[in-house]
């Protein structure tokens, strides 16, 4: 365990880390979470924070769970890294890194006993969501501040292209962001990609594996590995739709694949923990109700989901546009600025989103590939109009590809934005 503390600090002077937009304080009297889909940089976070604070070898540990020499260690051994860090550098860190802290067996205890003492500035990562959990949370005592790190947003896409962030743009540099949004969207926010590391569509295939078998399969114990591939797959290809786990059941009975339904939902929801995909509920006042109606399904990156579908970049725009409004959306909820996404729907109408705040409706969004006022569909409108009506909300959004207005009708005022400049707000 020496040798491998020592090492970890030599690999981590080495890296070169990218600045991403996550302002942490430390703190002794609370553990600093960073949650998020795998490979969207939490690592990398905390390799930013130790060099960003300057800290020096004696200054902090760090140890990452998914490291083969840190599996094959005791818990013994494990637990034990405050000594062995005081046998080399004659002193306590103050400050810890515990990466992919999910792979500890029974890690709430030994972490609550750490931040107990009030010594350290403790730092957990982690792909699974359950570390935000109200279990979690009780097991810490309420002693967590959590943070989230999705793969990067459009302005961290910018700002690595060495793109000058501005509030008033040049017609050309409009033109550039334009430009950059298509590349973002086809081409997704992972870091490895946006770095250029790894060719998109190599790195989706390698991904979507690495999360079946590491993240679902191994973690959970699954042995229907066909059935996870299956489901994984049906999510993938349904993003931004209505998604009904009864009918992948049915389709996979039809193929001869034995699984039960009941065992397809505990797959979806390891899924979901993964930091994958997540399924948006149909809104209604019946709490009931929601959560037994046929949800929407998004996925973590929309360059994940344009790389594995079967349609053409542009047959796919709008849906995608639609996604990535919700990454931003689930930030936000995650974050807990928002209470909860929803979607509408009735027998004629539809809105792609509505925003909850505390006990209110606060926003209604739709999404749509528009360049102008006469590329806006009727239904778009009309679907707002009834849902604002039906849900007493007055603030009105439409995000467009290159559409920008606010109009009145029927007494209401819609804005229209486009999905650029919404997502540089």
């Amino acid at each position: 365990m020496m040798k491998y503390l020592i090492d970890k600090k030599e690999d981590i002077k080495k890296l070169e880390v990218v600045d991403r937009e996550l302002n942490i304080r430390p703190n002794k009297d609370f553990v600093i979470t960073i949650i998020g889909p795998r490979r969207a940089g939490k690592t990398f976070a905390c390799y930013y924070l130790i060099k960003k604070w300057g800290l020096r070898d004696e200054d902090y540990l760090f140890v990452n769970f998914e490291d083969d020499e840190v599996k094959k260690r005791s818990r013994e051994e494990i637990v034990s890294f405050i000594k062995t860090h005081v046998e080399i550098y004659g002193k306590e860190p103050e400050f810890i890194f515990l990466d992919e802290i999910q792979n500890l067996k029974d890690w709430e205890s030994f972490v609550y006993s750490l931040v107990e003492k009030k010594r350290y500035f403790i730092f957990l990562t982690g792909s699974s969501s359950k570390l935000l959990s109200k279990e979690v949370a009780t097991q810490l005592r309420g002693r967590s501040l959590n943070y989230v790190i999705f793969p990067f947003s459009f302005k961290e896409f910018l700002i690595s292209k060495n793109f000058e962030l501005r509030k008033i743009y040049s017609s050309i540099e409009e033109a550039k962001i334009k430009n950059f949004l298509v590349e973002y969207i086809q081409k997704g926010g992972f870091p490895l990609v946006v770095l250029g590391k790894i060719d998109e569509k190599t790195f989706s295939r390698e991904y979507v594996d690495v999360v079946l078998y590491k993240d679902i399969v191994e973690r959970f114990k699954i042995e229907n590995v066909d059935a996870a591939r299956f489901l994984l797959y049906s999510l993938l290809e349904s993003f931004s739709k209505e998604f009904s786990i009864n009918k992948v059941y049915k389709a996979m009975k039809e193929k001869g694949m034995e699984v039960s339904n009941k065992v397809l939902y505990s797959y979806a929801s390891y899924i979901q923990e993964a930091f994958f995909s997540f399924f948006v509920k149909k809104f209604y006042y019946s709490y009931r109700k929601s959560e037994l109606s046929i949800p929407k399904v998004y996925v973590n990156d929309v360059g994940i989901a344009n790389n594995f579908s079967r349609h053409q970049f542009m047959e796919n725009i709008g849906r995608l546009m639609e996604n990535l409004v919700f990454i931003e959306l689930k930030k936000q909820e995650l974050s807990n600025l928002i209470e909860r996404i929803y979607y509408f729907k009735d027998t004629q109408n539809e809105v792609d989103f509505v925003v909850k705040k505390g006990l209110e409706i606060d926003q209604l969004i739709q999404v749509t590939y528009a360049s102008n006022k006469d590329e806006v569909e009727k239904r778009e409108i009309k679907g707002l109009l009834k849902a604002s009506e039906f849900l007493k909300c007055k603030n009105l959004l439409v995000v467009t590809w290159d559409y920008e207005d606010e109009i009145n009708v029927n007494n209401k005022r819609i804005v229209f934005k486009p999905l650029w400049k919404w997502l540089l707000i």
